[in-house]
């Protein structure tokens, strides 16, 4: 007879409120300063912005003791790296060029990781919600990310493609709507995706997900 678990995780609304709070730190508010200050100002006072942002939030999370997210630390340590670039050459092409040929890193980072115990995936899923020990070592859980990896480096290969062409063809402003527009389209359509296939793999394993709102909890019947 199958183990029965049911695993209680946050509310849908928690969840989207922290996810969305990780994406304005370390993307959007960044890229909506460069743009601002590329506007008002000069192209080195948005770059030098974008970074500012990025530095600050982190500084104020290790003050306050509060965890610093993997997927902040990774667009920081990116970020400095596309500000050197970018203020020793004042192009902003090749400002754009950078983030956009790391969708192609991290696709290959996702399937280099996809075999392992602990994909890369999972571990910056952590960061958006907080799973049980239990349901984390589970091997429907590995197995889960194993696949998954594999559609994400997918999803980072088709963005990197596109935003490449756009980058190509647009000016600045309208490469930033589209590209930011479009990416974060693909990005949902494939969490979208991706959870339902969660809740899925977890059923067959004989482990139910129900959202609450109360404190993740686990239960066996």
């Amino acid at each position: 007879m199958r183990h029965h678990m049911t695993i209680d995780l946050p509310s849908f609304r928690n969840l989207v409120v922290g996810g969305g709070r990780h994406l304005l730190e370390s993307t959007l508010v960044p890229a909506g300063l460069f743009y601002l200050l590329l506007t008002l100002v000069s192209f080195d006072s948005g770059v030098i912005a974008a970074l500012c942002w990025s530095v600050v939030v982190i500084v104020t999370r290790l003050v306050l003791r509060k965890p610093v997210p993997a997927v902040l630390w990774l667009t920081s340590a990116l970020l400095i790296a596309r500000t050197a670039l970018g203020l020793a050459t004042g192009s902003a092409f090749l400002y754009f060029l950078q983030p956009t040929l790391q969708n192609f890193v991290i696709a290959s980072l996702f399937l280099v990781s996809a075999p392992l115990n602990k994909p890369l995936l999972a571990r910056l899923a952590g960061d958006f919600c907080s799973f049980p020990d239990t349901l984390s070592g589970h091997p429907g859980m590995r197995r889960f990310f194993q696949r998954v990896s594999v559609l994400w480096a997918l999803v980072f290969a088709v963005n990197g493609s596109v935003t490449l062409v756009m980058l190509a063809k647009a000016t600045v402003g309208n490469f930033l709507m589209v590209s930011t527009a479009g990416s974060y389209s693909l990005v949902a359509l494939a969490i979208v995706g991706s959870l339902l296939w969660f809740r899925r793999s977890l059923r067959s394993e004989g482990i139910v997900l129900r959202m609450a709102s109360r404190k993740p909890a686990l239960t066996s019947v």
